[in-house]
């Protein structure tokens, strides 16, 4: 399946993407009291920005379904029964020793809960700074609680057939005694064990010490689905009517395909709407893996997003569609759009289709008055020319998220400081223009407009090139070549420190 990447809408549909699917869910399932969206994660290291992607797949769906006047069940699983497969490069190299436990088993990094709850605790908390709120689902309490006991005996039954289904899409079939089964041994707590025989609900196995027992699986819950089966099992657990799924689980001969097939000759259960999705990465990096130590996470995205903001690069992109989270001077981009598409929204100028992708967007009720806005560039300009204080409580928020770009992502075009002497040797022409802007700034208080076309009088006036000028200007003002609109700098910086610094002009 071919991957393309997009920041803009690529084709300009007439109603949101998430009002279709919901619209598709109500048609193929019928009316129903209660309707099921699902999503789900392994708590294996860091959950990062393109777990993200599914959690707010999911949200907008149930969000769509709400506003349509039905009601949602929005459930978030913790596969926190799975066994620790690889130690993320952010985890100490220790951990190898728990390879093959359940995470909920093992001790957590930071000495307190266990692994799984490190990371499942900071991804929740995050959660709520963009105003999504799931009801968790950790299935080592639900697998420890035997919870699935009748699915694992339907599994066990049909063995034949899931094989069936499962070697259609592999190269070589499953060994002869392959189960659908995990079984965790409850002397070692790791996944080393072997099934000597199955009676029932009766399971005997020996582990790698040779330790050997006979559970009851409807009581003793060590004993789990492989992923492939446990999916679908899932689903008919809780009645799901729609679940997203990345672009790894969706090619053809996929978690997904199988997952479909079992679900309805296995399981007995017609397979939710799906949604695939395309992975996310950072503008200029790789995709984002827990195992491989490159996981951006919620958190650190919003120290330079805004919530509603980091909402919107989402929202205004089909999931089908890939594309990179931009920490480079593109940001201003994306905030001068999601501000226009604000300013439209209050002077009623949207289409059905932008009008929703607002709405979405929000993370509290939308206010009847227009929030008051300066823009990322203009904060930008004004925090580096000394201005931070005096802002009201919104802009200060939002000039925070600029001060830690500023400090952590912004090309050095983006950066200067204010000189306090001339530091460069000017030519007569540049002495006389910067001269005569010192001369308008002392007599006259300008706007940001009027004071722009006064600096292309002046240039005109004494006949020097513009590009001239501005270079001088520059360097006097800031030692660089170029910088922000000129007369946004100035105005920024205060006209009695330029007049100041101007003053040096012999």
């Amino acid at each position: 399946m071919e991957k393309k990447e997009s920041n803009d809408f690529e084709i300009k549909e007439k109603f949101f993407w998430a009002d279709q699917v919901a619209e598709e869910i109500i048609k193929e399932r019928g009316k129903k009291k209660l309707y099921a969206c699902a999503s789900g994660i392994t708590p294996s290291g860091t959950v990062h920005m393109g777990n993200f992607r599914e959690v707010i797949t999911t949200d907008l769906i149930m969000r769509a379904l709400v506003d349509k006047g039905k009601k949602v069940r929005f459930i978030y699983s913790w596969d926190d029964y799975d066994r620790l497969r690889k130690v993320p490069p952010n985890v100490s190299k220790q951990y190898e020793k728990y390879l093959g436990m359940p995470l909920s088993e093992i001790p957590s990094p930071e000495g307190k809960g266990s692994y799984a709850e490190h990371f499942e605790k900071e991804f929740e908390r995050s959660l709520e700074k963009v105003d999504i709120k799931p009801e968790f689902i950790r299935q080592n309490q639900m697998n420890k609680k035997c919870k699935y006991a009748s699915l694992i005996k339907i599994a066990l039954d049909k063995n034949d057939e899931i094989k069936s289904i499962l070697n259609k899409y592999r190269k070589e079939p499953l060994e002869k005694d392959w189960l659908p089964l995990e079984i965790y041994s409850r002397k070692t707590g790791k996944d080393d064990t072997k099934i000597i025989s199955i009676k029932g609900y009766n399971i005997t196995y020996e582990d790698s010490t040779g330790f050997k027992e006979t559970i009851d699986f409807r009581k003793v819950g060590n004993v789990k689905l492989k992923w492939r089966i446990d999916w679908p099992a899932r689903w008919k657990y809780e009645s799901v009517d729609f679940e997203p799924g990345g672009i790894d689980h969706s090619v053809e001969g996929g978690s997904y395909t199988t997952a479909k097939e079992i679900s309805k000759n296995v399981f007995g259960f017609e397979p939710p709407v799906y949604q695939f999705y395309e992975f996310v990465r950072i503008k200029n990096g790789g995709e984002f893996s827990s195992s491989e130590g490159n996981a951006l996470t919620l958190d650190e995205t919003e120290l330079v997003y805004e919530p509603e903001l980091i909402r919107y690069i989402f929202v205004k992109t089909r999931p089908n569609k890939a594309f990179p989270i931009s920490f480079d001077n593109d940001i201003i981009k994306i905030y001068d759009e999601y501000d226009e598409l604000e300013a439209k929204y209050y002077d009623k100028k949207l289409d059905q289709r932008d009008k929703r992708i607002y709405e979405l967007s929000q993370v509290e009720k939308i206010s009847k008055k227009r929030p008051k806005r300066v823009g990322f560039r203009h904060l930008a300009t004004l925090i580096q020319a000394g201005e931070f204080d005096g802002f009201d409580s919104e802009t200060k928020k939002r000039a925070e998220k600029v001060k830690n770009w500023l400090e952590n992502y912004a090309g050095d075009d983006m950066k200067f400081s204010v000189k306090d002497k001339i530091e460069i040797k000017l030519d007569k022409k540049q002495k006389e223009g910067l001269k005569a802007l010192k001369e308008s700034l002392e007599i006259k208080e300008f706007n940001e407009d009027e004071l722009s076309n006064e600096i292309y009088s002046i240039c005109k006036e004494i006949e020097i090139d513009n590009k001239e000028f501005f270079q001088a200007a520059y360097e006097t003002i800031i030692g660089k070549t170029r910088g922000p609109r000129l007369a946004s700098l100035i105005l920024a910086i205060g006209k009695e420190k330029i007049i100041n610094l101007l003053n040096q002009i012999k």
